[in-house]
C-alpha cells in the first residue's frame, strides 16, 4: 500500500489528503452531533423523569391529603360516637341509680306494707284474756268492745252502759266476756230502776255461767231487786237458794244480813 502511494503524482496524493482530512472532519463533526443529541434526550429523560417524579409526589400528596382529611373526618365521627357513647353511660348510670333508688323504695314501701299488714292480722287474731277468774280466748274486737262499754258504766253513764252492753251481748252471744258483759248490764239496769230487766239478765247469766266468780253478786243483785219490787217472799227465797249454792262467797255474807232484816 505504502508503495502505491509513493508511486502516486503529488496532486493525487493532495487530492487524497484532503479527502481523508475532510472525511475526518465529517466524521469528528458526526460524533459530536450524536453525543451532543445523547445528552439532550438523557437531559430530557431526566426532565420527563422529574416531572413524572413531581406529578406522582404530587397525587401522592393530593392521596395524602385525601386520605389524611378522611381520617380526620372519621377521627372526629369516632369522638363523637365516643361523646354519644359517654352521654348515652350517663343517662344509664342515672337510669340505673334511679332504679336501684325505686327498688329500695319499694322494698321499704313492701316492708312497711307487710308489717302493717301483719298489724292489721295480729288486730284479728284472738288474744288471751284474763277476766274473773276464767281464761279464754277472744277476738280483739270483742276486748275492746267490752272495755269501752265498762268505761261508759264506770263513768256513771247506766243508760248509755246498758245500751252498749245490750248491743255487746246481742253481737257476741258465745263471747268468754259475755257473762260479765250480762253482769254488768243488769247492774246498769238496776241503777237505772229497771228492775225487771235486770233479773231477766242476772237469771240469763247464771243459767249460762253458774260457777261464774260474779255468780253469788248475780244472785245477790236478783234479790236486791226484788226487795226494789216489794216481792220479799221471793227475795227470802232467792237468798236462801245464794246461801246454799255460794256458802262461802262474800255474797253469802250479805245474804244472811238481808234475811235477818227480811223476817
Amino acid at each position: 500500500m505504502q508503495q502505491r502511494l509513493l508511486h502516486m503524482p503529488q496532486r493525487t496524493l493532495a487530492a487524497l489528503a484532503l479527502s481523508v482530512l475532510t472525511m475526518s472532519t465529517s466524521h469528528a463533526a458526526l460524533f459530536e452531533d450524536s453525543e451532543a443529541r445523547r445528552a439532550i434526550i438523557e437531559m430530557r429523560q431526566r426532565v420527563d423523569g422529574l416531572q413524572q417524579s413531581g406529578q406522582r409526589s404530587a397525587d401522592e400528596l393530593r392521596k395524602l391529603g385525601e386520605e389524611n382529611s378522611q381520617l380526620r373526618r372519621s377521627l372526629l365521627d369516632l369522638q363523637n360516637q365516643i361523646e354519644t357513647l359517654r352521654v348515652e353511660q350517663a343517662k344509664l348510670r342515672g337510669q340505673n341509680e334511679q332504679l336501684l333508688r325505686d327498688a329500695a323504695d319499694l322494698q321499704r314501701r313492701q316492708k312497711d306494707i307487710a308489717q302493717g299488714v301483719d298489724e292489721r292480722l295480729r288486730q284479728f287474731e284472738p288474744v288471751k284474756v284474763a277476766l274473773d277468774g276464767q281464761e279464754f280466748q277472744a277476738d280483739p274486737a270483742e276486748k275492746r268492745d267490752y272495755e269501752a262499754a265498762l268505761a261508759v258504766f264506770r263513768s256513771g253513764k247506766f243508760s248509755e252502759a246498758g245500751l252498749a252492753f245490750g248491743a255487746f251481748v246481742k253481737q257476741y252471744p258465745r263471747s268468754g266476756f259475755t257473762p260479765s258483759a250480762r253482769f254488768w248490764l243488769g247492774n246498769a239496769q238496776y241503777a237505772g230502776r229497771d228492775y225487771k230487766e235486770a233479773i231477766n239478765n242476772f237469771k240469763l247469766m247464771l243459767s249460762e255461767a253458774p260457777t261464774h266468780a260474779r255468780a253469788p253478786e248475780a244472785a245477790l243483785s236478783i234479790a236486791n231487786c226484788q226487795i226494789e219490787l216489794k216481792d220479799t217472799r221471793t227475795a227470802r227465797k232467792t237468798l236462801e237458794d245464794l246461801l246454799r249454792a255460794y256458802p262461802q262467797s262474800e255474797a253469802a255474807v250479805a245474804a244472811k244480813e238481808r234475811l235477818s232484816r227480811l223476817k
